[in-house]
């Protein structure tokens, strides 16, 4: 009985830090739209300050291991984190050039694209029930991108597009090079924008208003990542892919509550079709996995 309440325990903690993941990563976009200063000034920032809490967790949660081992990347985690740090550079100016809701929509088609890619590259099997989620889920963004023709949102959703391929392509990655440290690419990922964006702007020379902004984004972005880690340990993949697409709608939520932005009526009606197909995909997932 006891270990069956431990079981129980670790689940539920598990579902709710992935919650919490989700709820702090849909901060990143109401955040970039706050502040003032340019993309390259919110990456310098952001990786200094979460890249540096990363790395630091990493290093304490692998404080078991000897320390050659615990800041050892090798080729495969470099180039990890270099794919992260180009994902993560669209992904702050898609918030930039375009509605906050297109880009977190096209963000929840990156999995899809990671199923084609796995397919592509280590000829991972795609289960029909992915085909047709990522089909529904093309037509979507096909909708969206309707929407942007002739608008200035449409370099923006292209950027967006870019972004969530990255993340695709490092999603394979992870898997393709289990052995890999994912965490600490993740940090230094972070760390390689901010040790690039000091070449391209002075990070010093940002509005005093946007000082506080750019540190609790860096910081927002350390909590997610180690609240996703700790959290999708403890619960199957597909139920922590679900409970992670709720990060779309809270960041449609927050963009209108705290930005007033409302996009055009065919960003809500892509959004839909994406939203449907990644919940319906997650939902099959969970019960094939209970069955």
């Amino acid at each position: 009985m006891s270990s069956l309440a431990g079981r129980d325990g670790s689940h539920l903690t598990g579902v709710a830090l992935v919650f919490a993941s989700a709820a702090v990563f849909s901060l990143a976009g109401v955040l970039t739209k706050a502040i003032a200063s340019d993309g390259w000034t919110i990456a310098c920032w952001r990786g200094c300050v979460g890249g540096a809490l990363i790395v630091a967790y990493s290093a304490w949660a692998g404080r078991a291991r000897p320390a050659s081992e615990r800041i050892r990347l090798g080729w495969r985690g470099w180039l990890l984190a270099t794919v992260g740090a180009l994902s993560s550079l669209a992904f702050i100016y898609a918030f930039k050039l375009t509605y906050l809701a297109n880009v977190a929509v096209i963000y929840a088609t990156a999995p899809f694209m990671a199923a084609g890619l796995g397919w592509l590259a280590i000829r991972e099997p795609v289960r029909r029930r992915t085909l047709a989620a990522a089909v529904v889920a093309l037509i979507g963004v096909v909708v969206i991108f309707g929407g942007g023709l002739g608008t200035g949102s449409l370099t923006g959703d292209i950027v967006a597009l870019a972004m969530a391929f990255g993340c695709a392509l490092y999603m394979v990655l992870i898997r393709t090079f289990r052995g890999t440290d994912a965490v600490l690419a993740n940090g230094v990922s972070a760390l390689q924008l901010f040790a690039v964006g000091v070449f391209v702007i002075d990070p010093l020379a940002v509005p005093v208003r946007d000082i506080p902004l750019l540190a609790t984004f860096g910081l927002t972005f350390a909590i997610a990542s180690v609240l996703w880690v700790e959290g999708t340990r403890r619960i199957p993949a597909s139920e922590a892919g679900l409970i992670g697409t709720a990060e779309t709608p809270f960041a449609i939520l927050l963009a209108w509550l705290m930005l007033a932005e409302l996009p055009p009526t065919a960003s809500f009606a892509g959004g839909a079709i994406v939203l449907a197909a990644v919940i319906g995909h997650a939902l099959g997932d969970a019960a094939a996995a209970r069955k």
